[in-house]
């Protein structure tokens, strides 16, 4: 069964019926071949209004159902993107930019969070609590309501559903708003397989558009929680917005994840490791490896092996197989990339691989010699960039890697793992991996950064994913009614 091939849905929005945008509508462009896919509606504010009370209305008896119901829809639609992979994965190369292999990575997790979040359902949502009267006190976790879900470009599948499958699953409405960018990967792919999958009408419903829809998905009375990924500037008026009404907002902002390589460190996987880190998908991964913190001793074994990796890499059409990196997502986005790699080189950073593009193909670039100030350390690149900084002892690396405010991810690549989390309970981070790059996600973990990387861990296991969408209820009850004195 195909989610898509039967009708061009990239005219419209998906409200709960597919129908035309009041925003009107915007073309779907291939970032690798400039092509036109199709268009897509773009929601304003009447159609946000209009979806938050429909949701609010509909969210209602959906809460009502059993968890067995609501986890019977979420193992459907996980069938259904597993089923159509081949066809998801098309539109993720063709409109994302994607390589193969970060397409499939999408779809597989994709289809694990709606079968964690299935799983969720059930999963007990109260407890006992002690009183000192005699009756029965307890506290259950009860839908927050309506979820409104913002949803970047950069891995557009995978950061909308992690948000929409569990906020779903315990009971929620949700609203998503994809990027116009990326409307048909990641959002009319989600619509269509919860539709296919049973979501009532109105429960589910995607918004494609751009800032008006944005403030109005959060300014709106009936949306109750906030589900925010994207860049720390915009996440700051996000949170700003959210507080002003009285709502959660859950952020999930930038990074500049340093990698730290140790002076005992295995070369030549270090090296891999490192190119992984900074130029899978082209760099435009918030958890990316935005800065190489080497040990002095190794540091010039570590960047001849890097940038040769980076020579090696194939860059190229992600429509076609065999590119190891596709194409930046826009011009826009490239200059930036381009802007920061040569002031960096102005500043005295050593290009040893790449900075040079075609169209929007970005080669994979190493600097070294790279300091604190070099605007490609300081500032999140969002690009197939890899900064080398050296370090001549452990204080000096902790002092490098906390000289930025951003606090998502940490490597450290070392043959003594203990020494390897010494050094990762000095740097604050949301997420730590040892022996390993920084980026990774999986739907049973928990996910998010500190600082300004965001406002914590809110996404992915059941903890946090109770915490994100859920209300916490007080309740008592007695046998007799309550007596007092007047």
């Amino acid at each position: 069964m195909s989610l898509l091939a039967a009708e061009d849905f990239t005219s419209a929005v998906f409200t709960g019926a597919w129908t035309p945008a009041r925003g009107g509508d915007a073309e779907v462009v291939s970032p690798s071949s400039g092509a036109v896919l199709g268009r897509t509606g773009i929601a304003d504010a009447e159609d946000v209004r209009e979806a938050a009370v429909r949701a609010a209305k509909a969210q209602r008896d959906w809460a009502a159902a059993s968890y067995e119901q609501r986890a019977a829809v979420m193992r459907r639609a996980g069938d259904l993107l597993e089923a159509n992979e081949e066809e998801i994965t098309g539109w993720l190369r063709r409109e994302g930019g994607a390589a193969a292999g970060m397409a499939g990575f999408q779809v597989h997790v994709a289809a694990s969070e709606c079968f964690e979040a299935a799983a969720l359902a059930s999963q007990p949502h109260g407890e006992i609590l002690r009183t000192a009267k005699p009756r029965l006190s307890f506290s259950r976790q009860v839908p927050a309501g309506v979820v409104g879900v913002i949803a970047p470009f950069n891995v557009p599948l995978i950061l909308g559903i992690r948000s929409v499958a569990p906020a779903l699953a315990l009971g929620n409405a949700v609203i998503l708003k994809p990027d116009p960018r990326t409307a048909v990967c990641g959002g009319a792919v989600l619509a269509e397989a919860f539709r296919q999958a049973g979501v009532p009408e109105g429960v589910f419903q995607v918004l494609p558009g751009g800032v008006e829809a944005g403030e109005a998905l959060v300014a709106d009375p009936h949306v109750r929680v906030i589900s925010f990924t994207g860049s720390t500037p915009a996440g700051r008026k996000v949170g700003e917005a959210a507080a002003r009404h009285l709502k959660r907002a859950h952020l999930e902002l930038g990074g500049n994840s340093p990698l730290v390589i140790l002076d005992d460190a295995a070369l030549d996987s270090a090296a891999a490791i490192g190119a992984w880190g900074s130029f899978l998908h082209q760099g435009q991964i918030c958890m990316t490896t935005g800065r190489h913190l080497v040990h002095e001793s190794v540091a010039d074994a570590y960047v001849e092996r890097l940038a040769a990796k980076a020579e090696a890499l194939v860059v190229g059409s992600t429509e076609q197989d065999g590119a190891a990196l596709g194409p930046i997502i826009d011009a826009g986005q490239r200059d930036k990339i381009h802007h920061l790699v040569t002031s960096s080189v102005q500043h005295g950073a050593q290009l040893r691989a790449g900075g040079t593009y075609q169209d929007l193909y970005y080669r994979p670039t190493v600097l070294d010699r790279v300091n604190p100030e070099t605007p490609a350390y300081a500032e999140e690149v969002f690009g197939p960039v890899a900064p080398v900084v050296r370090f001549s002892s452990v204080d000096e690396l902790v002092e490098l890697a906390n000289s930025t405010e951003y606090g998502l991810s940490l490597g450290v690549v070392t043959t003594n793992p203990m020494r390897g989390m010494e050094i990762a309970d000095r740097i604050p981070s949301g997420i730590v991996h040892i022996n390993d790059q920084t980026v990774d996600d999986e739907a049973v973990a928990p996910f998010g950064g500190v600082g300004y990387s965001g406002t914590g861990s809110r996404f992915g296991g059941t903890r946090a994913n109770l915490e994100a969408f859920t209300e916490t209820q007080w309740i008592t009850m007695q046998a007799d009614p309550a007596r007092y004195p007047f």
